[in-house]
């Protein structure tokens, strides 16, 4: 099968699964530790009953978190683990090696994250954090409203093309997916990342 057979294939199954759209981007957030710790601790969880609820009593726990400097003070002073309810030290390494990275390089808000995403050798900077690959790169970029494919390496490119065969913002398609899929995955018990 070529690349232009499986970009048609998909292009066929999103029409007949999820119509023609249009499809919306993920929202994000606007909490700077929200968009942190929704960065470290989402991978191979369930998403809306374990990470969800846990960045929602984040943001109201932590209100001063909303910028990197604020989420920073507050990791400084206290247990991430337990603000999140989260025994994992790998992913709690990983949202303190973010934050320290943004506060290097100046990046406070969602604003700030947005534009500093727009240098491309940025996402290395990222990635050079433990703990965050070139997907969770993608991901960042979604939780703070920019439309980016946060899949698999392999699947970027065929969602890239279906998405614009479908006339649509890669990000919304794969959200749109992501939606789709997660609510299937609930339905089995079965686990999915996402916003």
């Amino acid at each position: 099968m070529t690349e232009l057979d499986a970009v048609q294939r998909l292009v066929g199954h999103v029409r007949v699964t999820l119509g023609g759209g249009p499809f919306s981007a993920p929202g994000g957030w606007s909490h700077m530790g929200a968009v942190i710790c929704d960065a470290s601790f989402q991978a191979r969880r369930k998403y809306e009953s374990t990470v969800r609820p846990r960045i929602e009593r984040l943001q109201e726990a932590w209100p001063d978190a909303v910028t990197v400097r604020g989420f920073r003070d507050r990791i400084a002073a206290e247990d991430l683990a337990v603000a999140m309810d989260f025994n994992s030290p790998r992913r709690v390494a990983t949202a303190h090696g973010i934050a320290d990275l943004l506060a290097a390089n100046g990046v406070d808000t969602r604003e700030d994250l947005r534009t500093w995403l727009d240098d491309r050798s940025h996402r290395g900077d990222l990635r050079a954090v433990k703990g965050v690959g070139p997907k969770t790169v993608d991901y960042i970029g979604n939780l703070v409203g920019r439309s980016q494919v946060a899949v698999d390496v392999h699947l970027r490119a065929a969602y890239e093309a279906a998405a614009a065969v479908l006339g649509q913002e890669p990000g919304g398609l794969e959200h749109a997916v992501w939606r789709f899929t997660s609510r299937a995955a609930r339905g089995r018990g079965g686990a999915v990342g996402g916003l």
